[in-house]
Formats: C-alpha cells, sequence, structure tokens
C-alpha cells in the first residue's frame, strides 16, 4: 500500500474528473459506430472536454503553473518552474473505433525535471502514478519493471506510423531487427499505455519515434521510478526533444538500443 502525495491527489482528481465524460462519450461512441455517422468531430470534443475538465482542476488547485496541453498549446502561468504537461486522450483512434484502450495522460515539470507522473485509464480504471524518488505504482500497488534478462523470451511494443505520420521504411527496417529476435511485438495505439506496461512488467521494451511530449513525459517517470531505464532513439536524454523513446529493463534496454542501431 501507498498513500499518494496532496501533488498526486490533485492529479489523480483531475484525471478522474475528465474520466467520467470520457466513459460517457465512449458509451455513446459505440452507438454512433453502429449508427455509421461520422463520429471523428465527436472525438475531438470529447477530447477537448476533458482538457478543459482537468485544467480548470490543475488551475484550481495550482494556480499560476504554467500548462502545456495536446489541444490548447502552452499556457505560461506566473510560476515558470512549474508546467504541466497533459494529453487529455492518448489512444484517440482507439477511442474513436470503441476500442477500450486508452488514457489520460499528466506529468509536472520542475525547472525542466519531470518530478510527477498519472496515467490513468478510465475503462479499466488503472491508475499508474510516481513520483520522483518515491517509486511507482499502479492504484496501490509497486510497480518493477520485468525481470527477463533474454531477448528471445520478452514481449516488446511499438508504434507503427501511420498515414502523414512518420518514416514508415525505417520502421520496417527496425521492426526486422527487432521482432525475429524476441518472443512477440504489440501494437495496441497508446504510447502512455505502452509506457506504463513497460513499468508494470507487462511489456519487456518499447520504442517508438515520432513522438509529443505529452505522450512521453508521465512514462519516462513511470518507467525509471519502476527501476527501468529511458532514452531517446540514440541512447540519449533528449525523448522530450527527439520524440524518439527506447524503455525497458535495464537487460533489455541496450539490447533494444543495439538493434536500432544495426537498422540504420
Amino acid at each position: 500500500m501507498s498513500t499518494q502525495s496532496a501533488l498526486l491527489k490533485v492529479m489523480s482528481d483531475a484525471a478522474r474528473k475528465a474520466a467520467r465524460g470520457l466513459n460517457r462519450d465512449f458509451g455513446e461512441l459505440a452507438e454512433l459506430q453502429v449508427a455509421k455517422k461520422a463520429p471523428a468531430d465527436f472525438v475531438s470534443a470529447a477530447d477537448l472536454k476533458a482538457e478543459q475538465v482537468i485544467f480548470e482542476t490543475l488551475s484550481k488547485a495550482r494556480p499560476g503553473y504554467s500548462f502545456h496541453g495536446e489541444e490548447r498549446g502552452l499556457i505560461e502561468g506566473t510560476d515558470k518552474t512549474h508546467t504541466w504537461i497533459v494529453d487529455p486522450l492518448d489512444g484517440t483512434t482507439n477511442f474513436l473505433h470503441a476500442i477500450p484502450h486508452f488514457a489520460i495522460n499528466i506529468a509536472l515539470q520542475r525547472e525542466g525535471a519531470i518530478v510527477a507522473a498519472l496515467t490513468h485509464n478510465p475503462v479499466t480504471n488503472e491508475t499508474f502514478w510516481a513520483e520522483k524518488g518515491k517509486g511507482a505504482f499502479v492504484n496501490d500497488h509497486r510497480l518493477r519493471v520485468a525481470a527477463r534478462t533474454k531477448l528471445d523470451e520478452s514481449i516488446v511494443a511499438t508504434g507503427i506510423p501511420f498515414l502523414g505520420h512518420g518514416q514508415h521504411a525505417r520502421f520496417l527496417k527496425e521492426l526486422h531487427q527487432v521482432s525475429q529476435r524476441v518472443a512477440g511485438v504489440r501494437r495496441f495505439g497508446s504510447a502512455a499505455l505502452d509506457m506504463a506496461w513497460v513499468a508494470a512488467g507487462r511489456f519487456d521494451a518499447y520504442w517508438e519515434r515520432d513522438l509529443k511530449p505529452w505522450d512521453l513525459a508521465a512514462g519516462m517517470l513511470l518507467v525509471t521510478e519502476a527501476g527501468g531505464k529511458v532514452t531517446d532513439a540514440e541512447g540519449g536524454d533528449t525523448v522530450l526533444q527527439s520524440g524518439s523513446v527506447v524503455a525497458g529493463n535495464l537487460d533489455i534496454h541496450p539490447v533494444i538500443l543495439s538493434r536500432l542501431t544495426a537498422a540504420k
């Protein structure tokens, strides 16, 4: 058992308020799909609504903090040392197709470092959370990255570039290098949950490129606080700037990095 700090309680409160709306909309969307109406506008409205709820809740609890959200961009506050980094709905395409695998992502950056993180899946009611130096948790349970040391026993997650995004040829080379050496590759459609699941030991590693800070900020802390390692695809520390990420335990992480290097 672990008790959330006042800061995490604020973040959890914001996520749960937004989750209520998303769950409602998700239920309606399943009906919309059956009716074959165009649901894209409906989803962007759900996204905006969720971000508004999170913005209002966080701003009330911590006035002056800056806010960097997927929908509204960067809103500078009076406190320049703190920035919330928020994705109100990570896994939008899943949501759009009534697939119950998406998440609310909230991280707090203090003077450039991520110090608190929360990833909440409204459908499963799982809340992954971490504070710098205090470990990572899912609901009340402590998280540890998987203990596997052999690549051929590992399950690795990734994201596949889609229409208008990323370099497909590069991805296929990387997939070729990784897939023939692992027990399986998974593509579930939410970077936030991919990172959280590495922290939980469900995935042994995860790599992807062309992501945004709000996709990655929370997961970076979750994985490191669960005993794992997170770098960019070159092994450096520019994850939030470059948008590339490799996450895993201390044994599997370097092996995945070497495979990506071999794919060049």
